[in-house]
């Protein structure tokens, strides 16, 4: 069951979601970035995957990249 602050953060106050992260992880900083990292490395293997699977014609010459633009 999950916490009535973790609740709050997930479906309360969608809009910040860097709480909602801390939340899930009951404030625990370690766990937090720990699992976002675990995500990105599944996510960039998926895209991988992904990447290897797909044609260029499926996409009109566009293809996938790792790197994202720094905000």
């Amino acid at each position: 069951m999950i916490s009535a602050t973790v609740h709050d953060a997930q479906f309360l106050e969608p809009a910040d979601e860097i709480a909602a992260a801390l939340a899930f992880h009951e404030g625990d900083v370690r766990a937090t970035i720990g699992t976002l990292l675990k995500d990105c490395r599944h996510l960039r293997e998926q895209l991988a995957l992904t990447q290897s699977a797909m044609s260029i014609g499926f996409t009109r010459g566009w293809t996938p990249s790792l790197d994202r633009d720094v905000e």
